[in-house]
């Protein structure tokens, strides 16, 4: 269709927006991939007055490719994480490989009260800490409002993990200067590496660079940089894992010899340094910096059963909290769910993550990748999974009202069926931990 007909077809439906099917010989349209492109008002408006097409051009040749789709069986919630995560307004929504019908950020916001996305918005316009400042405060309430609503956990992790996402990268956007940015790669690790945290935790963050980039006040700008992210609610990291301690700042070849020696000495502290990599996701600057060390990391630890065992070990050094009669067993400091529950799932699941050679860093991920090579059976995997978001979502409520976060709950604060849900999830990490510690002949 001409752009002529196109504008006038828009205009009588009310919408400024369409899907447009892109012809089989197209060669923008890869195999296997959908065969739709997205034209706006604005493109149309760019092609005819900035770069002068006819306004009998055919449409094809003008709409964007390709487009971000959602399957229409998805939750509104998984869109609307996409939208934020991919910074668009529109999605199209799919059955397969057909499109049957287009998602718009105005429907979700009236669906939602939520608002993510003007969050998102503020947070990509603030030219000043202090205005990123302003934006990253507003991420409390974001999180209240998601609990309010009833967001289901796992939800809520990924949405705010693309929210934090966006506040680091513009961080540093504000604070490195740009002509460096496209030779450095910032990572983020730990909680947030796996995109598992919904309150904000201390800082662990690391930066690859570029093998031969010349950087004066280097030093300067990444001590300045962790104390902005501080001043955006990210505590300093009391274990000085940030890029403004040097050891966590290094070339690419730099990290990959650094690999090489700490496989090389599995003692405890090599390994856990190991175990923080394992996390790394890239937020900023030039994300394929990482590619290489991780894959590094994935070839030196694939198999490597003795350095496995050690790796594996503090996942079952802390006592499950259950009675001889397998109750929760409960002291006055309250029940800590991260030693006695979601550590030895976190960190058994990247252990095997690891032998295994996957790539996923966030453990829900890593535990499907784990059943699709047969390594956990399927029952296992759901257990799991099921365990892993009740103890989050117990320590996310704990979190919020009391305003801190601790990882101790009071069970006499919790109503019986929640009680008994913690139970059974108790028992599940006790038997995956009996489980590693056959699967990695491990005695404890």
């Amino acid at each position: 269709m001409p752009i002529t007909t196109v504008t006038e077809t828009l205009l009588s439906q009310g919408v400024d927006a369409a899907l447009i099917e892109l012809s089989s010989d197209d060669p923008r349209v890869t195999k296997n991939a959908t065969p739709y492109g997205i034209v706006t008002r604005t493109n149309m408006l760019h092609a005819v007055v900035l770069d002068k097409l006819s306004s009998d051009t055919a449409i094809g040749n003008i709409a964007t490719y390709p487009v971000h789709q959602v399957e229409k069986h998805e939750f509104l919630f998984n869109a609307m994480v996409t939208m934020t995560r991919q910074r668009v307004k529109r999605l199209m929504v799919c059955e397969g490989s057909q499109a049957v019908g287009m998602l718009d950020m105005t429907q979700i916001l009236s669906a939602f009260s939520t608002h993510s996305h003007v969050l998102s918005l503020s947070i990509a316009r603030a030219n000043s800490v202090e205005e990123l400042a302003l934006a990253s405060n507003r991420q409390q309430q974001l999180v209240d409002s998601l609990v309010t609503n009833g967001i289901r956990t796992r939800f809520m992790m990924e949405l705010v993990s693309a929210v934090n996402e966006q506040i680091i990268e513009r961080a540093f956007e504000l604070v490195v200067p740009p002509a460096i940015h496209s030779h450095c790669c910032l990572v983020v690790m730990g909680s947030e590496g796996r995109g598992e945290q919904i309150l904000k935790t201390d800082q662990d963050n690391a930066l690859i660079l570029e093998p031969g980039l010349e950087w004066p006040n280097q030093q300067k700008v990444l001590d300045e940089l962790n104390h902005t992210l501080a001043r955006l609610g990210y505590p300093l990291c009391p274990g000085k894992v940030m890029v403004s301690n040097p050891h966590w700042v290094r070339t690419t070849d730099a990290w990959q010899q650094r690999i090489d020696e700490l496989v090389a000495n599995a003692n405890s502290e090599s390994v856990m340094e190991i175990a923080i990599l394992a996390d790394a996701r890239a937020v900023a600057g030039n994300e394929a910096l990482l590619a290489p060390v991780k894959q590094h990391l994935q070839q030196k630890m694939e198999g490597q059963e003795l350095i496995l065992t050690e790796f594996t070990r503090p996942a079952l050094n802390f006592a499950v909290p259950l009675t001889l009669f397998g109750n929760v067993k409960s002291s006055k400091q309250g029940v800590d769910l991260k030693q006695g529950g979601i550590f030895p799932i976190v960190h058994g699941v990247r252990a095997l993550s690891m032998e295994y050679a996957i790539d996923a860093t966030n453990t829900f991920d890593r535990i499907d990748q784990l059943v699709a090579k047969r390594v956990l059976e399927q029952a296992t995997a759901e257990n799991l999974s099921e365990a892993l978001k009740h103890l989050f979502k117990l320590r996310l409520q704990q979190q919020l009202s009391h305003h801190d976060t601790s990882n101790a709950i009071q069970l006499d604060a919790l109503e019986r069926p929640e009680r008994d849900l913690l139970r059974h999830g108790l028992h599940v990490v006790k038997k995956f931990k009996q489980w590693l510690g056959y699967h990695y002949q491990i005695r404890h």
